[in-house]
């Protein structure tokens, strides 16, 4: 197809992942999924192992191998993620250390790390996971939250920097998802209400698309039924 893309996903053995890397390969796209050593991602065009994005030089070789292994990289999607809650009283350092080393620095590692590909090929989409809760942060998930709104915080000033370059830098805001894990963690809640995978990664799949040309800087919600 004339408008294909080689688009590089990360987190791309998880639940969101897997949908992006199986709508995006429908659609003729090409894959590059990054998983964790030990993970597979048998949808993708190319399934990578990176150690830990959180590293920038991890994250720099993985990037590299991509684009050496593609040609080219048009787009980018940090599904890796993390969660965790506590009360304010009982989160430990640790716990916001962890927070922001695996929603933060392993977005923001990808982008710099990607940024000369795009620039390279005359422009490009990234699209970064933050959540309903960096809006408005419900009890106990300040750690949490705090995280994802600095990845918001990430995608607005790199879409403003980015704008004259055919760089697109925009976010989507789950509410909770249904997964099995949030299944488990959650025995009493209705799932039904919550949203799906497959429904994050179709607003994923448009803010890659050239029918999103004119949308950056954007937090889309997808919160479900909720």
């Amino acid at each position: 197809m004339a408008d294909a893309k080689v688009v590089l996903v990360t987190g791309a053995a998880g639940n969101v992942g897997s949908a992006l890397i199986d709508l995006l390969g429908k659609a003729g796209h090409r894959t590059v999924a990054l998983v964790r050593p030990g993970e597979t991602q048998a949808a993708a065009t190319l399934s990578l192992a990176a150690e830990d994005l959180s590293d920038p030089a991890s994250a720099e070789a993985a990037v590299a191998e991509a684009a050496a292994a593609m040609g080219r990289i048009d787009g980018l999607v940090n599904t890796v993620g993390g969660f965790a809650m506590a009360p304010l009283g009982d989160s430990a350092p640790a716990l916001w250390h962890k927070m922001f080393a695996i929603n933060v620095l392993t977005t923001l590692n990808m982008v710099r790390a990607v940024l000369p590909h795009l620039r390279a090929g005359g422009g490009g989409s990234i699209v970064a996971i933050g959540a309903g809760a960096a809006v408005r942060a419900p009890s106990g998930m300040a750690a949490y939250a705090a995280s994802k709104s600095a990845v918001l915080r990430l995608v607005e000033s790199t879409a403003d920097e980015c704008k004259h370059e055919r760089i697109r830098v925009n976010a989507v805001l789950p509410g909770t998802i249904d997964t099995p894990q949030n299944r488990t963690a959650m025995p009493d809640a209705d799932p039904s209400l919550w949203t799906t995978p497959h429904e994050v990664a179709a607003v994923i799949a448009f803010l890659l698309s050239d029918a999103a040309s004119g949308v950056t800087g954007a937090a889309v919600p997808v919160p479900g039924r909720a």
